[in-house]
């Protein structure tokens, strides 16, 4: 039953609900059975404590009349009306390096797939985030942002809005919003032509693109995007304010970056003219690399200043293509090495043959620790790939090391920018690496709307993370259990923002980051350990293969887990997306007497969870006793559980496992 069911009244507290479970050492447990005690009118139940409601009035009514469109359903499947827009890019970009320059023209070929007339068609301008004035989150530098030359809609030049009921554009920070003669119809496509410029910031999209030491460019955020119009929300038109990222659409690029002669350069796609651009011995080498298991070495410091043909005029272009992605980024080395291997990525084309992708990482010799990113971007690669059941679907993977331009790292299509990780450890740098690799799976192949759900693939991509960091180091400290340890930091102290709370429109920096990823992550494991590995695993791929190359809603992953298990989660979402509720259950008493040993279970959260009790005897047999989170559901805060054994209880411990992020553990544990 998912949560289109009926709704549950929120219970508030004020008098001690007590269940009692009574069993023996070795025997069957024994169903909890309320006490209840009613009020004066004699028809109410009072509980102690606040039950979660169901979540269906939180979920916004386009996502039901999606429903009822038939675009979505109620089960978490895209529904058989399920429409997508597309966006294809065909540009031509140069960079001038010495005077930190980017000069471009290029077309977009807009379908229209909707059913919808559109009078109206939204760009984004990201570089305008360091334009005077722009409304922003946080420091900028200001550039100038973009210089729109030439804006042109079906072959006409359009100019900027001067009246209202005009034709043409306005521009409002880094929205763009295009009015044309005539709208568009559906199943039809418009072409918009543009020449834009602008200066490259050294730290640009807050760190996310830029330049450094004079032999490194990295470009992201930077030529004129449509928008999404999808079969929820229409237009999405919220501006880039440099914290929250991506919520891109998909399509094919044909993209031709001029550079000076020997600046190599890695972009998404396939590179189409290898051999024009490179000097014979590197693409050679280059091409044996793509087809070894073993890392190899492309380009060094011997080869620096050699690496590329010499070009026309100094200037060397380079062609990509790239299909149905939703985004382009590029880079730009001098004087870094290139090291490049392949790695398997399972069945992709579902042919019964293994398949494989190319993996290339490119660093300079102030980051030493990046002699192992090859190896780490294929492990990453062949890993995910088995773990989320979707294949990693692109010719290549390109992994770059950004220092000075970035701390962490940033994901593109088939590209990420990392920082050197000057002095950390070579697990730093591998879980950097698989982090943003794994967002390759999301937001890059499930583009969800991370300006406001940014959970959704910072917290998915954490936990694909983690679970590839237990797979490349199972020495080291549980992941899972350390992402725990963030978030319970500060569940239950105020500081806490909601997981569903708009991502640009958190308390502060702190609630962002703790509901953006180590908390998300953190109820993945969390909801993993209540349903099971494999009922769990079942439903994670099947919301995986669902939405590929779509656009899923929070709804859709939470319908999708319940039709795949078939259990009515509606308090699970409540309680941990919905709210700041913490999971705080404790020991608070361990006695005997005549019938036993009385054991008390209390809850001092508001988040009902199962709740696994094992418990030592003195002659070293153990008995494990559970909970059902019914029980807490039902309005109880305690649990009495007597034990009748001969040998005398000498430990209780709740959740000795550790499934659960419980704030505080020092309470889950009596011994004597």
């Amino acid at each position: 039953m998912n949560f289109f069911a009926r709704k549950l009244y929120l219970l508030l507290v004020t008098l001690c609900t007590v269940f009692i479970i009574s069993a023996c050492a070795g025997s069957n447990q024994v169903a909890p059975q309320p006490t209840e005690r009613n009020n004066d009118r004699g028809d109410l139940t009072t509980l102690d404590r606040a039950v979660p409601n169901n979540i269906s009035d939180e979920i916004p009514k386009q996502f039901y009349e999606a429903i009822g469109n038939g675009t979505r359903t109620s089960s978490g499947k895209p529904g058989g009306r399920y429409w997508q827009q597309k966006s294809d890019y065909d540009i031509d970009v140069e960079i001038q390096p010495k005077q930190k320059q980017l000069i471009a023209d290029g077309t977009i070929t807009y379908h229209n797939n909707s059913p919808d007339t559109l009078r109206q068609i939204f760009l984004e301008l990201a570089q305008n985030l360091h334009k005077q004035g722009s409304p922003r989150s946080g420091q900028a530098e200001i550039t100038g942002g973009v210089q729109m030359k030439l804006f042109s809609y079906n072959g006409k030049e359009m100019q900027v809005i001067q009246q209202r009921g005009q034709s043409g554009y306005y521009i409002n920070g880094t929205v763009m919003a295009v009015v044309p003669d005539q709208p568009l119809m559906p199943g039809e496509s418009v072409t918009m032509e543009s020449k834009w410029s602008f200066k490259i910031p050294q730290r640009g999209a807050d760190g996310r693109m830029g330049y450094n030491d004079g032999n490194l460019i990295y470009i992201g955020y930077w030529y004129p995007k449509v928008r999404v119009y999808d079969d929820v929300i229409g237009w999405f038109t919220d501006p880039f304010l440099g914290n929250a990222e991506f919520y891109n659409e998909f399509g094919d690029f044909n993209v031709t970056v001029t550079a000076p002669a020997q600046w190599v350069v890695a972009a998404t796609g396939n590179l189409n003219n290898a051999k024009d651009v490179l000097r014979a011995p590197i693409y050679e080498r280059l091409t044996k690399a793509h087809n070894s298991d073993e890392v190899m070495q492309v380009a060094t410091e011997d080869d620096f200043g050699n690496i590329t043909t010499s070009g026309e005029n100094g200037k060397v272009s380079w062609n990509f293509s790239a299909e149905w992605v939703n985004d382009f980024a590029f880079s730009l080395t001098k004087e870094s090495n290139w090291d490049a291997t392949r790695t398997s990525v399972g069945d992709r084309d579902g042919d019964g043959t293994e398949d494989f992708t190319n993996i290339d990482a490119f660093y300079r010799n102030s980051a030493p620790l990046w002699k192992k990113g090859a190896r780490y971007t294929q492990n990453s690669i062949h890993f995910l790939s088995e773990f989320t059941g979707l294949a990693y679907p692109w010719p290549h993977m390109t992994s770059v090391e950004g220092g000075g331009i970035i701390g962490g790292g940033m994901e593109f299509p088939m590209m990420t920018l990392i920082g050197a990780y000057q002095g950390r450890q070579k697990e730093d740098l591998y879980a950097v690496i698989a982090h943003e690799l794994a967002h390759m799976w999301v937001p890059m192949q499930l583009a969800s709307n991370e300006r406001r759900y940014a959970w959704m693939d910072e917290g998915t991509t954490t936990f694909n993370e983690n679970q590839a960091k237990k797979a490349y180091f199972p020495e080291m400290d549980n992941p899972d259990l350390q992402e725990f340890r963030s978030y319970t930091q500060i569940s239950g102290t105020g500081l806490e923002g909601e997981i569903m709370r708009r991502s640009d429109y958190q308390y502060t920096g702190a609630a962002y980051s703790v509901a953006s990823y180590p908390k998300p992550a953190s109820v993945l494991v969390t909801l993993r350990n209540m349903l099971g590995e494999e009922t769990f695993m079942e439903a994670y791929h099947t919301f995986m293969e669902r939405w590929q190359f779509k656009h899923p809603y929070p709804w859709d992953l939470f319908n999708t887990f319940e039709d795949v298990s078939g259990r009515d989660l509606d308090w699970f979402w409540r309680s941990w997306y919905y709210e700041t509720w913490s999971l705080d259950q404790a020991v608070t008493e361990v006695s005997e007497n005549k019938n036993g040993t009385r054991i008390i279970i209390q809850d001092f959260g508001q988040i009902p969870m199962p709740a696994e009790v094992l418990i030592t005897l003195a002659d070293g047999n153990t008995i494990t006793r559970n909970i059902n989170v019914e029980t807490w559901l039902r309005g109880a805060t305690s649990v009495i559980l007597s034990i009748d054994t001969n040998s005398k209880v000498t430990k209780v411990e709740i959740d000795p496992e550790h499934k659960f992020p419980d704030a505080d553990r020092s309470n889950n544990v009596w011994q004597q």
